[in-house]
């Protein structure tokens, strides 16, 4: 059996920075240090930061004192300014393409524009968007979601940075014959259209994928449905302890891909696993 692994999958440069960042803080140990909710959307590493001494807080309120480091996906302005005004040393670790996504955001907010986020409601990264729209943002999912918005004299468009860029085209279509005036800013990361497209054309030549990331990863989501778009059957795992033997049955060439937030060895360790399942798979 081939196992090929994706030109693009694993770490993208906004979580490598995010870690590292919280890696040099935890060599501090003069003072604790939390992050606020997650840093990034992966169970796994989140334990290994654990065991050097990094601990999650789901609220300021929970944080005695030391440094609170904000998520790669960036935050609500006010909370950093309670963590400050808390005393907290604060460390951002909010990924650079979701702070230009923020300086957009405010433009438009600004300059008059009702704002439209294409993300997913509820997602951390989206929340810390239209939090600098000072919470009046229209946040939709796709083009059905467009089309049912009102008409309005001007919209201003950003993109939570794990979209496809499909689906903004969709977007910016049906909103193009609701407004008078239509501006849109491209946030989409370009690592993450990288990695949709080098999935894309794996699982066309595989005949098994597998997605491996977190579960509460939007852009790992993204990935599978990409996957399984091709027709190609696709499986999202997080570890390679989730493998099954049917999955592999008669499977000569199997692809595998991994979200921004899957660090390597969670990659190596599925790639290892797999001939072994494979095996067991024959013997079924």
């Amino acid at each position: 059996m081939d196992i090929i692994v994706a030109e693009n999958a694993g770490f993208c440069f906004g979580v490598k920075r995010a870690l590292d960042l919280v890696a040099r803080a935890a060599k501090d140990t003069s003072r604790p240090v939390y992050t606020l909710g997650p840093l990034i959307h992966n169970p796994q590493e989140i334990s290994r930061l654990e065991i050097l001494g990094v601990h999650q807080a789901e609220s300021l309120g929970e944080i005695p004192g030391g440094a609170v480091v904000l998520s790669a996906h960036g935050v609500d302005p006010a909370v950093e300014a309670q963590a400050r005004a808390r005393g907290l040393e604060v460390i951002d670790a909010t990924c650079p393409f979701v702070s230009r996504a923020h300086q957009h955001i405010r433009a438009l907010a600004e300059g008059g524009y009702s704002v439209v986020i294409l993300g997913d409601p509820g997602h951390r990264e989206v929340e810390g968007l239209a939090a600098r729209a000072g919470g009046q943002a229209h946040i939709v999912t796709g083009a059905r979601d467009a089309e049912a918005l009102p008409f309005a004299k001007r919209y201003g468009v950003v993109v939570q940075t794990t979209q496809r860029p499909g689906t903004l085209r969709e977007v910016v279509g049906a909103l193009a014959g609701r407004c008078s005036e239509l501006r849109v800013f491209n946030t989409i990361c370009e690592a993450t259209v990288a990695r949709q497209e080098s999935a894309r054309q794996l699982a066309d030549q595989v005949e098994v994928m597998i997605v491996v990331g977190g579960r509460n990863s939007a852009n790992t989501a993204r990935l599978h449905e990409i996957c399984a778009a091709t027709g190609t059957p696709t499986y999202q795992i997080e570890v390679g302890q989730e493998l099954e033997p049917g999955w592999l049955t008669g499977a000569r060439r199997v692809g595998v891909t991994a979200g921004a937030s899957t660090p390597e060895w969670v990659i190596q360790e599925v790639v290892e696993r797999l001939p072994r399942i494979a095996a067991a798979s024959r013997e079924q």
